[in-house]
Formats: structure tokens, sequence, C-alpha cells
């Protein structure tokens, strides 16, 4: 029984090979395999030891972003967050041959991003981060990646805030640690500011009286104002921050990297697609900012 066994393993092995070389010889070769399951970032090859490589080998990255942000950090339905920052995590760790569902995003509000990068519990940070020379101290930053202006929000009903120079005496909420609580302690003192661990804790304070006004980025307030009928923004931007990309203070080689691949997506529309699928669908498309490689 043996000898026969194998002369019908051999038979059915060739036959397999004349088929496949038939087939290689089709028109629709190229269809066995589906279109994109190759990609460059699949085959992207990264200098030993520099942390791309140490990403890229594990399979995953771990992104510190906000879970409360409307249109650019918002934990979904599904427990996972969503907007504008976490598509831009996507691209990056994309190009590292990660996909979205190996990415492992931890909720990052604005007192601890630097303690986070510094303590190595994210690889980076994509979380409404304004770059600034007090931040660059401790961490470093690739971007900007967008420009954002400090505003005003309050509730439509109120008339008597329309723009910061109404401040004067207002009780106005925000964030500890961030760049717009600094800015309304150093320029208008004569605010009295109410800083509490997240944006979206200021929203009730509004509501009952507790505080006239939530002051932060413009494009944070749009989405509280989008998701709240009974809230507004009010006056134009009258600061501008620039949204970076966090990451360990010495990693240089990394920071250039996360740079090429966010001007790439500048250049390869992949970055307007990521806008206008998150905060662009209540804001318009601006034009990408250039990337300030300090």
């Amino acid at each position: 029984m043996r000898p026969v066994r194998t002369g019908l393993i051999a038979l059915m092995s060739a036959t397999v090979l004349a088929l496949t070389a038939c087939a290689g010889g089709s028109d629709d070769a190229g269809t066995t395999e589906p279109a994109g399951e190759s990609t460059a970032e699949e085959t992207a090859e990264f200098p030993e030891g520099s942390t791309m490589a140490r990403l890229a080998e594990a399979g995953s990255i771990t992104i510190g972003t906000k879970f409360d942000q409307p249109l650019f950090g918002l934990v979904g339905p599904n427990g996972v967050p969503e907007g504008f920052d976490v598509e831009i995590g996507k691209l990056i760790a994309g190009k590292l041959g990660i996909a979205p569902e190996d990415i492992e995003w931890k909720e990052s509000i604005s007192a601890n991003r630097e303690p986070f990068i510094e303590n190595g519990e994210v690889d980076i940070v994509i979380a409404t981060y304004t770059i600034n020379d007090k931040r660059k101290e401790v961490v470093s930053f690739a971007g900007p990646y967008y420009l954002a202006g400090q505003s005003i929000l309050t509730l439509k009903s109120n008339t008597d805030i329309q723009g910061p120079e109404d401040l004067a005496g207002k009780n106005v909420c925000t964030v500890s640690g961030s760049t717009p609580e600094a800015n309304l302690l150093e320029n208008y003192p004569d605010a009295t500011v109410q800083a509490l661990g997240a944006y979206s804790e200021c929203i009730e304070p509004l509501r009952n009286g507790q505080v006239d006004a939530i002051s932060t980025d413009n494009v944070i307030l749009a989405g509280f104002a989008a998701d709240n009928d009974d809230l507004e923004v009010r006056g134009d931007p009258f600061t501008e921050e620039p949204y970076g990309i966090g990451l360990a203070l010495d990693d240089t080689e990394f920071r250039n990297w996360i740079n090429d691949v966010l001007e790439e997506s500048f250049e390869d529309g992949s970055w307007t697609e990521a806008w206008e699928s998150t905060a662009g669908t209540v804001l318009p498309t601006p034009e990408p900012p250039t990337v300030d490689r300090y």
C-alpha cells in the first residue's frame, strides 16, 4: 500500500504545480493577493536600536490622548477614542506597520502628559498638546500638525461675554496645567480662574451658574458647542496654540521620523482626510502648518 500512496501524492503534487504555473501566466494573477495587503509600512526598515525599530518589532504602540474632547479625542460607544488626534496617531502607527487594533490608547489629561512621557508609560502623546518652551525642557515635540487658538465658550443666553476683554470680574473655568490656564492667570488677572481636571468637567458648572465661561482652544470649544445646543463660542481666537506630538526628550531620531511622516501626510492628502472625517465635520479645513524642525 505504501508505494501506491506515495505515487498518488506525487501525482497530486505535480498537478498542483502545473495549475499554479498556469495561473501565474494569467491576467488574473495579481488578484491572488488583496490590494493593499503588502504596504511600504510593512516592509519598512528602521535603524537598529531606534524607537521605530523597537515599536515595529513589538507590533504595538501606546499613545496618550484625551478621552473627553469632542472632535479630537473622545471615547466612542465602542470604548475606543475617536477624533482628529486619534487619526493622527493611526497615521503614525501605520507607518510603523502597526494596525489600529494594536494601538493601546491611554487617557492623558493636561496635567499628566509630561509625566507619562518621562516615565515611559506612553510612547507618544497626541492630546491637543500645545508646543511651548517650558514643556520643551522635559519632553520633545514633533509637529506642529495643527494650529489652534484660545477662545471662550459660554451660554447662548449670556450676552455679557463677547471676547476676552469681557472676562474681568467673571468666573472662568479651564484645566489645571494647561496653556490656557497660564494665559488667563498672566494676562487676565481681573478674571477669577477655576482650574479643574478636564474641560468636560466645566460644562455643568457653566450651566448651573458656578462659572460664567470656559476658556481653552477654539477647536475644543467648538466640539462642545456642536454637542450642546445651549452653548456658543464667542469672539476670535486670541492666542496661537501649535499642537505637537510629545515624545521622550532626547529621542531626536524618533522626532525627525515623525516629522517626516507628518509632512508626507500633508502632501499625500491623508492629513486632510483625517481632518475632514473628524473635526472637519464641524470646522472648515485649514491649510496644514509648517513643521518646526528645531
